[in-house]
């Protein structure tokens, strides 16, 4: 009885170790994350915020591929606390259970999830912390119906720049203009008016293209310290959940992706169209004279960098 009383007390992730089924899973977990939020089912919550702590276990599939230290092939730290920030979001609720409920509800969808515990206390309520804990597994999504959660991914503003606009006096101003955007904005670029070496080989050839963008890239981020270069998804998407002015490198996203672009990086304008459709961006914007290209996904609008106004 001791134990089990010890248990119940315990930090979510022991919980997690002693009660797993066929032996430990790996896990992931964020600890002591605290926000401010309204919610509470008594008068004196109403108007007022109040610190609620959040610690999460998710228990996760183990990854049968080789690693390569690529944060794309992990369930990252940020899609817990994403979960949380999404839920609170979508509502004011009375009950930590209902919250705990829909934040475990919103992890488990995660691809790689098996498992999660959720525990939940509010600090200000008296003098300790007054919480729920609950644990459901992938098993409970499928005898549970299926909640209707918001659609928090965010519809990027994809702006392609020519070398020109990456040289103008301009570029300052309309880095201006484009944060106050209310979607996150991706900036791409293509190579450099200098051409990159040959290699004789088709394959090679597209990898040389590709870092030559990414070059490219830093150019445009030397330029303005608000560009940030990156290139993975796990990044892109806290960037823009974080209102972090990017500048797509292209050759990771490219390289794997399955239903990959059907030209190559010769082609930058086609590629930032593919690369448009493959994020659902909103729209792509191109400032200079380069046509827009055809077969795209998504609306194209173009802007001589002559014109003052984006």
């Amino acid at each position: 009885m001791s134990h089990e009383i010890r248990l119940a007390f315990a930090h979510p992730s022991e919980r997690a170790d002693a009660t797993a089924p066929d032996g430990p899973l790996d896990r992931i977990s964020v600890r002591d994350h605290i926000v401010e939020v309204e919610i509470g089912a008594f008068q004196a919550e109403r108007g007022v915020t109040q610190r609620v702590c959040f610690n999460v276990v998710v228990e996760v599939r183990p990854i049968t591929d080789p690693l390569d230290d690529d944060v794309d092939r992990i369930l990252s730290y940020d899609k817990v606390t994403e979960a949380i920030a999404a839920e609170l979001a979508e509502e004011r609720l009375n009950l930590l259970e209902t919250l705990s409920e829909r934040i475990a509800e919103r992890i488990l969808w995660e691809p790689q999830a098996v498992r999660t515990f959720v525990r939940i206390e509010k600090l200000d309520r008296g003098p300790g912390a007054l919480g729920v804990e609950i644990v459901r597994s992938v098993d409970d999504l499928a005898t549970n119906p299926v909640a209707h959660h918001t659609d928090t991914t965010p519809h990027p503003h994809v702006v392609f720049l020519t070398n020109a606009a990456i040289r103008s006096p301009n570029l300052g101003r309309w880095l201006d203009q484009l944060e106050q955007r209310a979607e996150p904005v991706i900036l791409c670029v293509g190579m450099s008016d200098t051409a990159p070496p040959r290699t004789g080989h088709t394959m090679t050839q597209r990898r040389v293209d590709l870092l030559a963008i990414e070059q490219n890239a830093w150019v445009l981020a030397g330029r303005d310290d608000r560009c940030v270069v990156v290139n993975t998804r796990t990044e892109l998407d806290w960037a823009m959940k974080n209102g972090q002015i990017s500048v797509w490198a292209p050759s990771k996203i490219v390289l794997d992706a399955v239903d990959g672009p059907s030209t190559g990086p010769d082609d930058p304008v086609a590629l930032a169209a593919w690369f448009s459709g493959h994020i659902d961006a909103s729209d792509l914007l191109l400032i200079g004279e380069t046509p827009p290209a055809s077969g795209a996904d998504v609306p194209i609008l173009v802007q001589d960098i002559a014109q003052s106004g984006l």
